[in-house]
């Protein structure tokens, strides 16, 4: 997926990073970590990359419906409002057939189409 896109400039699985978005289940709060962060080159340029989280989601219970909501929801419009930490964007793929089809179709939606010329 990630390392034959051309437009993807880098990708790292999260597994050791550390990086967690805060999120609540019912009155629990919890800390999310989504399985990759992938650089893409969506049309801005080469020092303002694009910062896409992709989780990988097989079976999705309520928690992770609550997962998705508060990152693709408040975190990453908190975040980019912010505007320190550069510009993400959100992605879940959830079959596993159509995760390349999936991909292909979301970076060109982020991309301005001169970038495809």
């Amino acid at each position: 997926m990630a390392e034959s896109h051309p437009q993807v400039r880098a990708y790292v699985k999260n597994h050791g990073l550390g990086f967690k978005a805060p999120y609540r289940y019912g009155s629990e709060t919890r800390k999310y970590m989504p399985d990759f962060i992938v650089w893409v080159d969506d049309g801005h340029g080469p020092d303002d990359l694009l910062n896409l989280v992709v989780e990988i989601k097989g079976y999705r219970g309520q928690d992770a419906v609550e997962k998705k909501l508060t990152v693709d929801t408040y975190w990453v419009l908190g975040v980019n409002q912010l505007g320190t930490y550069g510009r993400w964007a959100f992605a879940e793929f959830t079959e596993v057939y159509q995760i390349d089809s999936e991909f292909n179709r979301m970076i060109g939606d982020l991309t301005p189409s001169e970038y495809h010329k």
